[in-house]
């Protein structure tokens, strides 16, 4: 098997845990059994007309005998609770030797040993066969080093050369297929309508020595997961067992253990979740519907439609289309924004969340049925699903927007114009107000980013300028955004009288309740409700920051720039982590409703691991931050698709001595593939934090987040 070393979220090596010395799982504390709905169950089940008790799998027949026997001695109620315990126990060990002798051991030799960052060490891992004929599936981390031979070991001990057939890149499994003259045993798959929150679920593997398989016994703690894609287990899932089923009370199989991330995608996706209560598994069901094109060696990946939906309120708000990425199987097939998707395949769609379960699941090549309410006409639709769409680039009008005062009138006023520009090229100047979009009127600069994204590079558009009391015609090529940093910028608002009522101001602690950490809040003390600044979140390095120092240096700035700064500190003060993460989100949350925030101005900026954590906070949370600013820190996670309402830039630091160089040179290799804007500051020779002309580009590149 592969194990993990090392992820995104701590350095610590991985322990396998110790083997099992047996079969007998460990069960739960008293209190998360539910003993009693298993026992319902299986009495249920024992009085159902549609197979008869000796039809039925062993765990059921062992635990309907049982209750048989006890219910016929007419002293139920006084029975002692351990006497339930072993019914549970018996009827658990029945389910997991009646699917044994389909799981099997798979050993692998050669491959790589590093996978980007993360470094991979060979071991077994786990397969079911899921055909008589000796196909097998398995977790695509277990085969994430690309091993040269593949070994599998049957329940019997019989070793079998495999080879693998076809990877399945949507759900993370691959296919393997061993020759064999006998008939191989299969399991029974678990219906996806019969799958219910809180039923039992066990996970097995096959990867320790003893010629029993390790078990672990939970319940089934949600369905419909990582966009329909699996159900979810708080029983303890690792490497020890992806690629192993896990089983229900009967002796069927739900799915095939894989790590699994609702953010992420690839073979390490989600096992940073290893053992912590959260595991996933592919339905079997699933992996039955395409085992017929993995046999043919037809790899699977996940399909994209290529439009962009609010990332707000998935679980109440319509599918309307805000983005329709250029040249998409969508755009070809003639969906607009603001088209609103009703059905998917005759299926309603109501929310965000149904459609995005709908297209999630499945893979590139399948067509969609697409019905979508536009205006008051109900128009329909056949988009094919492709693996991947040329990455998008933000196109680029060339100007800066003045910041006006909420309740301003509407239209796009100029504040700056870039050189080289299709503005300038245009004779667009500083104090003209654009009004008019091909043809419609502009409400902010917001809504003229949000209009351009529907764009591309190379793209023709319309545009009405008013200078004075004359409105200009005016027709622009849009070009590449810019990534160099202008070297000065005219003031961005007017300074009115400050009003007689504002929020808090100065250094502020601010304490998110269900969490440990701390953070500071720094508000200039010119803050000026009627205007947006922009949000600037510092993340620091190795051993967390001395606040005054902080707050000497970004004092000044935030007045002069407009910005509010907010220090998180980690949980522990040498790394960052996931409850970080979730942490700072609830900071953001609560800094944006006590002030009013530019959503084209909030950045991550940090030096080293607080870089690194900029990254991380940028890419998950998609539908907030707008820039990174990463000083000598790398890349620790690949770069998401490029996506046109959810607008991304990148400066970052580059150093031939430092320990990093070669990290963050690929990473402005692949930032730069995905087509994101990446500014680079050569720092010479020797990596360190900004010196004061760099943190002066900085501040004017924070300041020119809003660039249209």
């Amino acid at each position: 098997m592969i194990f993990l070393a090392a992820h995104v979220w701590d350095t610590t090596p991985f322990v396998p845990q110790s083997p099992s010395p047996s079969v007998r799982p460990v069960l739960q504390p008293p209190e998360r059994r539910p003993r009693f709905r298993a026992a319902a169950v299986a009495i249920d089940s024992l009085w159902r007309p549609a197979a008869p008790l000796t039809s039925r799998p062993p765990a059921m027949a062992v635990l309907a005998a049982a209750l048989l026997a006890w219910l016929s001695t007419g002293t139920r109620l006084a029975r002692p609770q351990s006497d339930l315990e072993l019914l549970e126990e018996q009827a658990i060990q029945a389910a997991a030797e009646h699917v044994a002798p389909a799981v099997v051991s798979i050993e692998t030799v050669g491959g790589l040993e590093r996978l980007g960052q993360v470094l991979l060490s060979s071991g077994p891992t786990t397969g079911l066969i899921v055909s008589p004929e000796g196909y097998i599936v398995s977790s695509a981390f277990g085969f994430a080093s690309k091993p040269a031979s593949i070994l599998a070991i049957l329940a019997d001990g019989t070793r079998l050369p495999a080879r693998l057939v076809a990877t399945d890149h949507n759900r993370m499994l691959v296919l393997l297929k061993v020759e064999t003259d006998q008939p191989l045993a299969t399991v029974q798959p678990v219906p996806e309508e019969e799958m219910q929150v809180g039923q039992w679920a066990i996970a097995l593997g096959r990867t320790y020595e003893g010629g029993q398989p390790n078990v672990s016994v939970g319940i089934v703690s949600a369905t419909q997961r990582i966009w329909g894609k699996a159900v979810q287990t708080d029983a303890k899932v690792s490497p020890a067992n992806y690629g192993g089923p896990l089983v229900d009370i009967r002796g069927r199989v739900l799915g095939v253990l894989v790590p699994l991330s609702p953010m992420h995608s690839g073979q390490m996706a989600g096992v940073e979740w290893y053992d912590s209560g959260i595991g996933f598994a592919v339905p079997l069901v699933q992996v039955l519907q395409v085992l017929p094109r993995l046999q043919q060696g037809q790899d699977l990946y996940p399909g994209v439609m290529g439009i962009s939906l609010s990332t707000e309120r998935l679980h109440s708000s319509p599918a309307v289309i805000a983005a329709c990425v250029p040249n998409s199987p969508a755009y070809k097939a003639g969906l607009r924004p603001g088209d609103r998707i009703i059905e998917v395949d005759g299926r309603p769609i109501e929310r965000q969340v149904q459609l995005l379960n709908e297209v999630h699941r499945r893979y590139a090549g399948d067509v969609l049925s697409l019905a979508v309410q536009r205006g008051e006409q109900r128009l329909e639709f056949q988009v094919e699903l492709v693996r991947e769409i040329p990455p998008y680039q933000r196109p680029f009008l060339g100007i800066l927007p003045r910041r006006e005062a909420d309740g301003a009138s509407s239209g796009v006023t100029v504040r700056y114009v870039y050189p080289d520009s299709p503005a300038a090229a245009a004779d667009i100047q500083p104090a003209d107000r654009l009004v008019l979009l091909e043809g419609k009127p502009l409400t902010n600069a917001e809504d003229l980013a949000l209009r351009l994204s529907s764009f591309e590079v190379g793209s023709r558009l319309r545009l009405a300028v008013e200078r004075g009391h004359e409105v200009r015609q005016l027709e622009l090529v849009l070009a590449a955004e810019p990534e160099n940093i202008p070297p000065e910028l005219p003031p961005a608002r007017d300074a009115l009288p400050l009003p007689p009522e504002r929020p808090a101001r100065g250094p502020l602690p601010l304490k998110i309740p269900e969490f440990q950490q701390e953070c500071l809040l720094y508000v200039p003390e010119s803050y000026d409700p009627r205007f947006r600044y922009g949000l600037a979140v510092w993340l620091h390095g190795p051993g967390g920051f001395q606040e005054e120092a902080l707050l000497a240096r970004w004092q000044r700035a935030c007045a002069d720039h407009d910005l509010i700064l907010v220090a998180p500190r980690a949980l522990d003060p040498n790394q960052w982590g996931r409850a970080d993460l979730e942490f700072i989100r609830k900071v953001l949350d609560e800094v944006r409703s006590r002030y009013s925030i530019d959503p084209l101005r909030v950045a991550a900026h940090g030096y080293q691991t607080g870089g690194a954590m900029a990254y991380v906070l940028a890419f998950n949370l998609r539908d907030l931050i707008r820039g990174v600013a990463a000083v000598d820190a790398p890349l620790p996670l690949p770069p998401p698709e490029n996506d046109p309402l959810q607008r991304l830039t990148v400066l970052l630091t580059t150093a031939r001595a430092s320990t990093y160089a070669r990290q963050i040179d690929a990473a402005i290799s692949a930032l730069r593939a995905r087509k994101y804007s990446v500014t680079v500051l050569d720092q010479g020779d020797q990596a360190r934090y900004l010196s004061d002309d760099e943190f002066s580009q900085l501040l004017r590149w924070l300041d020119s987040l809003d660039r249209i």
